[in-house]
C-alpha cells in the first residue's frame, strides 16, 4: 500500500517547499515499479539486480528525474502519453507553479510534468506500464481533491502527541559498533557524516542503541586494550564479545555531540555482576550521555519467560543497578520483547504474553525503575525458508507494520502508566536476520521506512530505532545470511562481503523525516483521510487491492508557527 503525505493549510512557513519533495515521494512508487520492470532502461535485460550498484550515492528527492536519468533507468521520450497525462494535468491543477513554490501539495506544476515526462518515457517499452502510470496519476489527483489536501481548520482529535526530535533514531549491534564508527585514532568519517548531517536538519542528533542479540553475550574487560574484542568460531558464529574503555571512547568522541544511548546490558548470561559491571563503565565512559538502559534483548526468545519469573529477574537487577550508580530517577527500558502481538488483544493469551503491558502487570515497575516500554518489529523475515519465500519487494510495499494490533493496550496501559513518549520501537527493519538483497536495499525499503515511521508516529509511538549491523551472530541454523553486513542496513561504513563502501537509498527516507520534524518542538501528525477506524488503525480498507495503491494523507501541525 502506497502511502501519501500531504501537510495541511496551518502549517510553519518552513514546510512552503514540503509538498514538492512529497510529490517527488508519491513518484517514487512509480519510479520503483518501472525499475522492477527495466532494471537496465528499455525493457532490456540486466546484468544485476540492482539498477544503481555504479551509483555512488542516491538521493531520490533531490533532482530525482536527472538522477534517474543517469542511472539508464528511464530515458525523456515525449509522446502520446505525455500530452495526455499532461492535458489532464492543467485541467485539474493551476496553471503555474514551480518546484519550489507547490500549488498545493498534490498539484506541484513541475512534477506533475515530470510524472507525465514519465509516462511517456515508458511507452515505448511498455504501452500497459505507461498506461497504469496514467492511471495513477489520474487517481492521485482526484483522491488529494476528494480528501480536501488543505486539511482541517483546526488540529483533529486523533493528532498525536508533540512529535520527539529524534522520533527516527538508530539501534547498532553491539559487536558491529566499533565497525561502524571507527575508532578515536581512524574515525570512520562517512557515519559521523551521515549521523551529522540528521542533527544538521534538526538540531539533536538521532538517538543511539548499542545492542542486538550480540548485547547478551557482551561482557566488559577494564584491561583490554582494543575498543571491543568479538571472539568468532570456526563456523562463523559470534560466541561472545569482551568491550574495553576505547569502546566508550569512540561513543563519546566520535557520534555527534550531544547524541543519547542506550545501552544494552547482558541478561541471558543470568550474571548480574558481569551486567553491572558494563553499566558502571558506560556512566563512566559516556557522562550525560546514556539515556537508558536494558536488561537484555528479546527475553521472549530464550528461557520460555513469564511475565511474573521475567519481573522476578529484571525487577531487582534495575534496582540494584539504579542502587549502584545513584540514579535518582527511572533509567531504564523494559522488555525489548520480538514476538508480533496477539490478536485479537483481549484475550487470555495476549495477556499473557510477555511485553511490555504484562510485565507491568506482573510488578516490573515496583521499584519505580522504568521509563520506556520498548517492543521489536520486523515486516519480514530470512530466518528460515518459508519465511523467505515471502520476504519480496511486492510484498514489502504493500503492507506496514502492524503496530495498530497493540495501540489499545498501549494507549490505555503503557502510556498512561509512564507518559506520553513511554513507548518506543527499540528495535525494527524490514526484515530479520539482517535483511535480503533486492528487497531490503532497495528504493521500496526507503518508501516502507516513510510509511512506517509517520504510520507509527501517528499512533504515538515515542520513537523508531532502526537496527544495523550484520550476521554474525547467527540466528538461526537456517537463514540465508551468513556474514558480511546487514542488506537492510542504512549504509555500508567499510568494504564488506556484501558490498562495498556505500550509501542505500533507505537513508534519504531519514532525512525526509528530519526535515519534516527539522527545529519544531511543537509539531503533531494525524492521519486525516483515510482517517482512524474503530479498531485504532489508519489502514485502508482497501489496503489488499495491488492495482493501483492506496492514498493516505499525513497532515502536520506546529501552532507555534501559524501562517493564518
Amino acid at each position: 500500500m502506497t502511502r501519501a503525505c500531504a501537510y495541511p493549510r496551518h502549517t510553519r512557513r518552513e514546510f512552503s517547499h514540503a509538498g514538492d519533495v512529497l510529490f517527488k515521494l508519491a513518484l517514487l512508487k512509480l519510479y520503483a515499479a518501472a525499475i522492477r520492470r527495466f532494471p537496465a532502461g528499455r525493457g532490456t535485460s540486466a546484468d544485476t539486480s540492482d539498477p544503481l550498484s555504479d551509483v555512488d550515492f542516491y538521493f531520490p528527492f533531490k533532482d530525482l528525474q536527472s538522477q534517474i536519468q543517469s542511472a539508464n533507468i528511464l530515458c525523456p521520450a515525449p509522446g502520446g502519453p505525455y500530452d495526455t497525462a499532461l492535458s489532464l494535468i492543467t485541467t485539474n491543477c493551476p496553471s503555474s507553479g514551480t518546484d519550489n513554490v507547490p500549488i498545493n501539495p498534490c498539484c506541484t506544476q513541475d512534477m506533475l510534468k515530470d510524472l507525465a515526462g514519465a509516462v511517456g518515457c515508458v511507452q515505448g517499452s511498455d504501452t500497459s506500464l505507461a498506461s497504469s502510470m496514467q492511471s495513477a496519476t489520474k487517481d492521485f489527483i482526484q483522491q488529494c481533491q476528494q480528501a480536501g489536501v488543505n486539511g482541517p481548520p483546526t488540529l483533529p482529535e486523533t493528532a498525536s502527541h508533540t512529535l520527539h526530535p529524534s522520533l527516527a533514531s538508530f539501534s547498532i549491534e553491539t559487536a558491529f559498533f566499533i565497525m561502524y564508527v571507527g575508532n578515536t585514532t581512524s574515525p570512520n568519517i562517512l557515519t559521523r557524516d551521515l549521523l551529522q548531517n540528521i542533527k544538521d536538519r534538526i538540531g539533536i542528533p538521532a538517538e543511539i542503541r548499542i545492542g542486538g542479540i550480540t548485547a547478551d553475550s557482551t561482557f566488559w574487560d577494564p584491561s583490554l586494550e582494543a575498543a571491543i574484542f568479538n571472539f568468532v568460531d570456526n563456523t562463523g558464529a559470534l560466541i561472545n564479545t569482551t568491550i574495553g574503555w576505547e569502546f566508550w571512547d569512540a561513543a563519546r568522541e566520535l557520534l555527534p555531540e550531544g547524541t543519547q544511548i542506550t545501552v544494552n546490558l547482558n541478561l541471558e548470561s543470568l550474571n548480574f555482576t558481569r551486567a553491572l559491571a558494563v553499566a558502571e563503565s558506560a556512566v563512566q565512559g559516556l557522562p550525560n550521555q546514556v539515556a537508558a538502559f536494558e536488561i537484555g534483548n528479546e527475553p521472549d526468545h530464550y528461557f520460555s519467560f513469564t511475565a511474573k519469573n521475567y519481573s522476578n529477574i529484571w525487577e531487582p537487577w534495575s534496582k540494584n543497578i539504579s542502587s549502584a550508580l545513584n540514579f535518582t530517577t527511572p533509567k531504564f527500558q523494559l522488555a525489548a520483547t520480538a514476538d508480533d502481538p496477539l490478536w485479537p488483544y483481549n484475550t487470555i493469551a495476549a495477556d499473557a504474553q510477555l511485553d511490555c503491558v504484562s510485565a507491568l502487570a506482573a510488578g516490573v515497575d515496583d521499584a519505580n525503575t522504568v521509563e520506556w516500554c520498548s517492543e521489536h518489529t520486523y515486516q519480514y523475515s530470512v530466518c528460515d525458508p518459508t519465511r523467505t519465500a515471502i520476504a519480496t519487494l511486492p510484498n514489502l510495499m504493500r503492507n506496514i507494520i502492524f503496530i495498530a494490533v497493540s495501540n489499545f493496550r498501549l494507549n490505555n496501559t503503557v502510556r498512561k502508566q509512564l507518559g506520553s513518549q513511554a513507548f518506543v520501537i527499540g528495535e525494527y527493519n524490514s526484515v530479520s536476520c539482517s535483511g535480503r538483497d533486492g528487497v531490503s536495499n532497495t528504493f521500496g525499503q526507503a518508501l516502507w521506512l516513510l510509511d512506517t515511521i509517520f504510520y507509527a508516529a501517528s499512533l504515538n509511538v515515542s520513537r523508531l530505532y532502526l537496527h544495523q549491523g550484520g550476521p554474525l551472530a547467527l540466528q538461526s541454523a537456517t537463514q540465508l545470511n551468513k556474514g558480511g553486513f546487514s542488506f537492510y542496513d542504512l549504509w555500508y561504513p567499510i568494504d564488506n562481503l556484501n558490498g562495498p563502501v556505500q550509501v542505500f537509498p533507505s537513508y534519504s527516507a531519514y532525512l525526509f523525516v528530519a526535515d519534516t520534524i527539522g527545529s519544531s518542538r511543537s509539531l503533531k501528525i494525524a492521519n486525516i483521510y483515510p482517517g482512524r477506524q474503530t479498531n485504532e488503525s489508519t489502514i485502508t480498507t482497501a489496503g489488499g487491492d495491488t492495482s493501483s495503491g492506496q492514498l493516505v494523507i499525513y497532515g502536520f501541525w506546529d501552532e507555534s508557527h501559524p501562517t493564518g
